[in-house]
Order: C-alpha cells, then sequence, then structure tokens
C-alpha cells in the first residue's frame, strides 16, 4: 500500500503540467532524530505555492494527526484541499506538518503510555510531539511561531489526538478540526482498540480505567478553563457511523459520542466551537469535507482575533 501511494505521488511531482501549476504546494517526505523516541520521526510536509520565492514570510502551521490503522500517507488525501482553498484565497498559504507514528498501529491514541507490557511496546507520543517535533518545526521552517499560528487537526484515533492536544496544551494551538474522534465517555467500549493495545494501560494491565479518565477530555475542561485562553474547535461526524450491535454499548456509537463532545464543549468559557453531521460514515468522504469545511471556519475565525486568538495570515518576518 505504501508502496503504491508513493509510487501516485511521485508521478504526480514528476507530471510537467503539475510542475508549471504555480498553485500547488509541494509534498516532502522527511524526518529528524528524537531525542525523546530514540528514533527517526518521519513526516510528510507540505510547503505552499510560493514558499521558496519569498524569504521574508512566515506561515502558520497546520499539524495532522493520522487515525489507527492508517500513517502519513492518508493525509494525502487533504492536500488537494489546501492546494484548492489557498490559491482561491479563501485560506492564508499555510505549512502543513503530517507526523507518522508507528506507535499507532497498534492505537497509541497519540498519548505518553504508561503501559510496560512487552506484547505492545509503549513510547512517549505525546511528549516527542511537544519536546521534539515542534521545535524542529519551527527552527527549520518560516513558521509564525506561537499559537496563533498553530492549528491541530485528526481523524478518528487522531481526531482524540487534536481534541487532547487542544484542551491540554491551550498556550500551543488557537484551533483544532476534529474529524469523527474516537472519543468514549465514560469508558470505551468492550471492543475499542483503547482497551486493546496498551495506550491507556499501567505497568502490565492492559487498560486502566483511571488512567483513561484522567486523560480523557472531559478531565481537561476545568484547566483549560484556567488558562483564559480561547479556542476555536470545528467537529464532524458522519451519520452512517458504525452502530454498536450490543446494547450496553449503542451509547458509544461515534455520531452519538460526537455529539454529546459538542454539547459539552460549547460550555467551556472560550471554547468556539462548531458541529457538522454529514451524510457518509467513517471514511475520507466525510473528513475530506470536514478538513475542507473547518479550515474556512478557522480563517473565518481569524477575522475576531481578540476572540479566538487565530493568527491566519502569514507575516513578514521581524
Amino acid at each position: 500500500m505504501h508502496t503504491l501511494v508513493t509510487i501516485i505521488l511521485l508521478l504526480v511531482m514528476m507530471n510537467p503540467l503539475a510542475a508549471q501549476d504555480e498553485t500547488r504546494g509541494t509534498m516532502t517526505l522527511t524526518g529528524f532524530e528524537s531525542p525523546t523516541l530514540g528514533r527517526t520521526y518521519d513526516y510528510y510536509l507540505y510547503l505552499p505555492a510560493g514558499y521558496e520565492a519569498d524569504a521574508d514570510r512566515r506561515y502558520p502551521v497546520l499539524y495532522l494527526l493520522h487515525g489507527r490503522g492508517d500513517d502519513y500517507y492518508a493525509w494525502l488525501n487533504g492536500v488537494g484541499v489546501l492546494d484548492a482553498l489557498i490559491a482561491a484565497g479563501d485560506i492564508p498559504p499555510v505549512i502543513a506538518i503530517m507526523p507518522d507514528m508507528p506507535s499507532s498501529d497498534r492505537a497509541g491514541y497519540y498519548i505518553d503510555s504508561a503501559y510496560t507490557g512487552a506484547d505492545f511496546p509503549a513510547e512517549p507520543v505525546e511528549s516527542a510531539f511537544f519536546n521534539d517535533l515542534i521545535p524542529h518545526v519551527d527552527a527549520t521552517y518560516r513558521t509564525l511561531a506561537e499559537r496563533g499560528g498553530r492549528v491541530i487537526g485528526g481523524y478518528s484515533m487522531g481526531g482524540y489526538g487534536a481534541l487532547r492536544y487542544a484542551l491540554a496544551h491551550p498556550q500551543v494551538f488557537s484551533g483544532a478540526i476534529v474529524l469523527s474522534p474516537a472519543v468514549y465517555t465514560p469508558q470505551p467500549p468492550s471492543d475499542s482498540s483503547a482497551r486493546l493495545f496498551g495506550a491507556f494501560g499501567v505497568d502490565e494491565t492492559l487498560f486502566d480505567e483511571n488512567r483513561y479518565t484522567g486523560l480523557n477530555y472531559p478531565a481537561l475542561f476545568e484547566p483549560f478553563a484556567a488558562s483564559d485562553l480561547a479556542l476555536a474547535m470545528f467537529i464532524v461526524v458522519g451519520d452512517d457511523e458504525w452502530k454498536h450491535p450490543a446494547a450496553e454499548d449503542q451509547q458509544h456509537d461515534l455520531d452519538l459520542e460526537a455529539h454529546l463532545l459538542y454539547n459539552r464543549i460549547r460550555r467551556v468559557p472560550k471554547v468556539l466551537a462548531e458541529l457538522r453531521v454529514y451524510d457518509g460514515g467513517h471514511d475520507w468522504d466525510v473528513w475530506r469535507r470536514g478538513f475542507e469545511e473547518g479550515l474556512l471556519y478557522l480563517s473565518q475565525r481569524s477575522t475576531q482575533r481578540a476572540v479566538s486568538g487565530l493568527l491566519w495570515v502569514g507575516s513578514p518576518a521581524p
């Protein structure tokens, strides 16, 4: 699968017509050595058209998290959306970072796992993201290196990660696009990957309910409110999400969970939230549409900086 996607990407990049299209951004597969992970941290880099031509301009940054069973290749589905919206002037030119997290193959949920079992080796995913990836990006590219210039997005398990990162690290992100988030309250259903792969485990225990509760989004509302910072959030879900057959798990259907998230988070001070329900399931027909509308929503909020704090306008270097 990876090989096929890589070949398609290379063919597009090598297409003479594509090369002459000044509205297309560039995609590069790159990485750096992460001290926290003790290995290479790979990511896809999207640079907007004109990045190389204007050496003084700085750009907002999108961080885009993939879902379980996918990797950074999946976000190639969103590159065309970025090109089109930037070319139309609907959003400003942005840099996009699509990190790979191999631990997500076993459902890492973008957290620092406390599980020590040998069957699913844990990694400090969240610490690596904030201590290594973001400083690397700000040091390497011409970014707006402040919270107003950063937005986090993700789908499915990446939606859980985007939601958590926006709330748990309010000083870092000013906006979030949360697509079909794999969020469950008060505890995940019996068949959830959150229970099965050690992300929320402690020591030799595969899943710990207290650990899950402490990291889940309701526990983040009070500390977020205490930060006195604003956040713009766009939540999306499809109306054809999988329906749990067991009666005890039916309250965990993701369309219902997304509504609960929206209902709760819009009560948090200084959170501007929108919810969209599209015709579709847990797939890119929903996520691509939500990504586009979410970007437009955040761009519109940039005109209300006194409320949202967004800085969606590339500015010259000081």
